[in-house]
């Protein structure tokens, strides 16, 4: 079965919101979780630390640049992500319409491929 990546992304705005409902978000993603585990199509699942925490390595230039967070003029940044193993991506794309987040928040649906469809080198 195909594996799909539901990223979160969400703004400072839709962020902020989560964190002042956090203790209820929380239960209702934990309650999805394991809506997700029952149907048997729950690979992975990880929340990310505060991108101020983060970096940002820029390869843009002759050399590679890192850079502090938080990060400049991005709108978006990526949260977390569910990692599914089901039929389809409409089925991914049912599961994405139900993840729990903030008013403002989208989540991304991705294909991951096989390692049979990942060009090898000499190919």
């Amino acid at each position: 079965m195909p594996k799909y990546l539901l990223i979160m992304r969400g703004t400072d705005e839709s962020n902020a919101a989560m964190m002042a409902g956090i203790e209820e978000m929380m239960a209702r993603t934990h309650r999805f979780i394991e809506e997700m585990v029952k149907a048997g199509v729950l690979l992975a699942a990880e929340g990310l630390d505060d991108p101020g925490q983060g970096v940002v390595v820029d390869f843009s230039g002759e050399a590679p640049v890192v850079t502090d967070g938080p990060y400049g003029e991005t709108k978006e940044l990526f949260g977390g992500f569910f990692l599914l193993d089901v039929a389809s991506k409409q089925e991914a794309v049912e599961w994405a319409k139900r993840v729990p987040a903030a008013r403002g928040a989208k989540v991304e649906v991705r294909r991951v491929p096989g390692s049979d469809e990942v060009p090898q080198a000499g190919e």
